[in-house]
């Protein structure tokens, strides 16, 4: 029955989450014009997908950060781990239970770049960081794009159990994809104040959301009139 409402939930949310990477779509084109910006952001993005494409596809390192982003979400939900294995391809984490996020916590939250942040705020406490801004944007870009990468290809080359135990695979996608847009546009918001106007966007997805309702609550309405006039 929880499989039933979640993918009725899911249902509702596919075309919320279409147009929200609509309106990632717009932000990246807006941080695209603010070049000179964002070129080291986009550099990492670019270094990092040449490098997995041509040379090494750091699937140990994806393996470690998975296997511990669903140890800290099982951490912060009050969930007791007994057991952590990472290995070259594959790994696991046993615990007293678990739940949506903690299953899924992996695929849209960007671990590395979350480390990198931590750093950057911890040693910024002790000097001025300023002067390293363009080395920072490249890390976000760089660990952003192995985030997405390695989601993308764990999702699409693998029967992963995760997408099962998390209440389907169709509601699993869509929240995922969804998640991540949402994770992304705050990032950018982050790294790119000036260029990106997220209340703006979240009031331009709730108004098509609302305008698309309508449209389908009205056209319901009609043809109920049709079946019972």
């Amino acid at each position: 029955m929880a499989k039933f409402f979640k993918f009725l939930l899911a249902l509702i949310l596919l075309p919320i989450t279409l147009l929200v990477v609509m309106e990632d779509g717009r932000i990246l084109l807006g941080v695209l014009e603010h070049l000179s910006a964002a070129i080291s952001f986009i550099l990492g993005v670019a270094v990092y997908a040449a490098i997995h494409y041509r040379y090494y596809n750091f699937s140990r390192m994806y393996v470690f950060i998975h296997e511990i982003t669903h140890a800290v979400a099982a951490i912060l939900c009050g969930i007791r781990i007994k057991d952590v294995h990472i290995g070259k391809e594959s790994g696991y984490v046993k615990m007293s239970r678990t739940n949506t996020f903690v299953v899924l916590a992996p695929y849209f939250v960007p671990g590395y770049v979350v480390l990198v942040a931590m750093l950057y705020l911890l040693l910024n406490f002790f000097a001025d960081l300023t002067p390293y801004r363009q080395l920072v944007l490249f890390s976000i870009g760089f660990f952003m794009a192995f985030h997405f990468i390695q989601t993308f290809h764990t999702l699409w080359e693998a029967d992963q159990p995760d997408l099962k135990l998390a209440g389907g695979k169709f509601f699993s996608c869509v929240s995922i994809v969804l998640a991540n847009m949402l994770v992304l546009a705050i990032v950018l918001k982050i790294l790119f104040p000036q260029a990106v106007d997220l209340y703006g966007s979240v009031r331009q997805v709730i108004q098509q959301t609302g305008t698309g309702a309508r449209i389908i609550v009205n056209y319901i309405l009609e043809k109920s009139k049709e079946l019972f006039t």
